[in-house]
């Protein structure tokens, strides 16, 4: 089986706004519906997670039979941060499936994400255990001591920018949120730099420009820009 687990743990600080940015309405939908949807109409999402910040429960609930998410199978608590929240999510999916059943786990404010990013994410979790999608580092990237000057560049071409989803066998993922309590790991910044901490290799897939995560309210234009365009090309067609 596959499962999306979509992390909504998170209050959004950033983005300085009154409720969590994972539930802001933006055309007339919540961000985070627009994610569920992205799952829900994919053929090869066998079951939808969510782990949610506390309080909203029963609002995602609601939302879910609001727009018909019929995949959602599990709501589970946030944690004091983005591991925790993961590790939850993770060891709650371990008492429902098989270790070898696969889980992309996914920002909730990643809501452009698209059906050939999660195929592609599902393929390569399979083929190698893991799967993070990345896109190139297009910039000219430099290197600061002090976050004011640099007199040194490092190679764009040795860096990939990390996105969301990041697939991984639920045994897999399970064993090494234990092993990383274990070593002392409890803040990593995502699954991605967790695995690396713990001494493992990852493997790409395919991420998307498109595939925006919503952190400032600058984010919120971009993806109101990015709506428009994809309804424009439902139009055309």
């Amino acid at each position: 089986m596959n499962i999306a687990l979509i992390i909504a743990g998170g209050v959004g600080a950033r983005m300085h706004q009154s409720i969590p940015k994972q539930f802001l309405t933006v055309d007339e939908r919540p961000v985070i519906v627009y994610t569920l949807e992205a799952f829900q109409n994919h053929p090869d999402i066998d079951a939808i997670a969510v782990v949610c910040i506390e309080g909203w429960e029963n609002v995602l609930s609601a939302y879910a039979s609001q727009f018909n998410i019929t995949k959602l199978k599990h709501i589970i608590p946030g944690g004091k941060n983005g591991q925790d929240s993961i590790r939850n999510g993770v060891y709650e999916l371990e008492k429902h499936y098989s270790p070898d059943d696969v889980v992309l786990i996914h920002d909730a404010i990643r809501p452009m994400v698209s059906p050939e990013i999660i195929s592609d994410c599902i393929v390569k979790t399979k083929k190698h255990g893991c799967a993070i999608a990345v896109i190139p580092c297009a910039e000219a990237m430099v290197i600061t001591d002090d976050g004011e000057t640099s007199d040194k560049c490092y190679p764009r071409d040795e860096l990939k920018r990390t996105q969301t989803p990041q697939g991984f066998k639920i045994g897999k993922i399970c064993d090494l949120h234990r092993r990383a309590l274990e070593a002392g790991i409890t803040n990593s910044v995502a699954s991605v730099s967790l695995m690396i901490e713990m001494g493992e290799k990852v493997y790409f897939s395919v991420g998307s420009e498109k595939n925006i995560k919503l952190t400032t309210v600058d984010d919120i234009d971009i993806f109101k820009a990015l709506l428009n365009v994809r309804r424009s090309d439902w139009f055309k067609s």
